[in-house]
Order: structure tokens, then sequence, then C-alpha cells
């Protein structure tokens, strides 16, 4: 078969449809970075891992989309989760950064297809209420009741938090 090569010139790249660009993962690396300064806020839970990572995550989901919360949520959680030395262990925190890219990935959906402020109750909704209630095989009911407040509370800031940046950043037209 005769191909005939197209000239270097010719090759036109579009980078906005390369998901793996050195913009995006350096823009999901800093996103990351401030999870793991979130992480070492902790609201008070018998697990220790509750904290304020996810609000960089939930931030990255409505203003960059749901793949880049998601991977932010994901490593954000793991990074809670080192700092205090996987009390549940690895699998299991495996099991809730699965759980946290679900539910970023979920709130930025319904934000952008409702309401943000109806995202905004859903995403607490499932990082607080059904993140307890997926513990309950894990650790029983006592686990799940210990967990359902400091988890909702923590949700309610970390939303807070991403909806307020959001707010200010879209109406300033930066991003």
């Amino acid at each position: 078969m005769n191909t005939i090569p197209i000239p270097p010139e010719e090759i036109i790249i579009d980078y906005r449809k390369i998901f793996w660009s050195s913009k995006r993962i350096a823009s999901m690396a800093i996103f990351i970075a401030l999870c793991a300064v979130g992480a070492l806020i902790k609201v008070p839970s018998p697990t220790g891992t509750v904290a304020l990572d996810a609000a960089f995550a939930f931030f990255s989901a409505i203003t960059f989309g749901w793949r880049e919360g998601s991977i932010v949520a994901a490593f954000g959680h793991m990074l809670t989760a080192l700092t205090t030395g996987f009390p549940l262990s690895f699998p299991i925190h495996i099991f809730v950064a699965v759980q946290m890219a679900v539910w970023v990935s979920i709130f930025q959906l319904v934000s952008r297809k409702f309401h943000l402020w109806f995202g905004a109750f859903i995403g607490i909704f499932l990082n607080g209420v059904v993140s307890s209630l997926l513990m309950i095989p894990i650790g029983g009911i006592g686990l799940m009741a210990a967990l359902i407040l400091p988890l909702t509370f923590a949700a309610s800031i970390n939303v807070f938090i991403a909806i307020t940046a959001f707010l200010i950043i879209n109406k300033s037209r930066m991003i």
C-alpha cells in the first residue's frame, strides 16, 4: 500500500479534546495539592478521616468537569486517609475514594443539568448520608451512626466552600 505521509505543518491538534494534556494534569495536580492542605483540617469523627479535602474536588468538578473532579476527589480522600494512617484499612479507603469520585461526578452533573443549589443538596446528601449508610456492611450500625453527623457537617462545609468559590470566580469571568 502506498500511503502519503501528512506533513507535520498540516497536522492540527485540538488540545481541548485531549484529556491528559499537560495543562489539565497540572491543574489537577494543583487541586490535589490543595486537597492535601484541606486533609489537614479535620472534623472530629471516630475514624479521623473526615476533613475539608473535598471542597477542592467539588470546585474542580463544577469548574472543569466531572472527570477532573472525580480524579481530584479520589486522590484527595486517599491523602486524607494517609494523614491518619488508613484507620479503616487501605482497601476500605479505596472504596471510599471511589465513592467520593462518584459523588463529585453526580454533583457536577446535577448542578449543570438542573440547578447549582439542587446539586449542592444532592452532593451533601450523597457524601454525608449515603456514604454513612454504605459503611453498615463494614462497621455495622454503630459506625454508620457515628459517621453520619460529622460526614454530613463536613460535606456541607466542603460544598459551601466549593460553590462560594465557584460563584465568585465565575462572576469575575476568570474561568
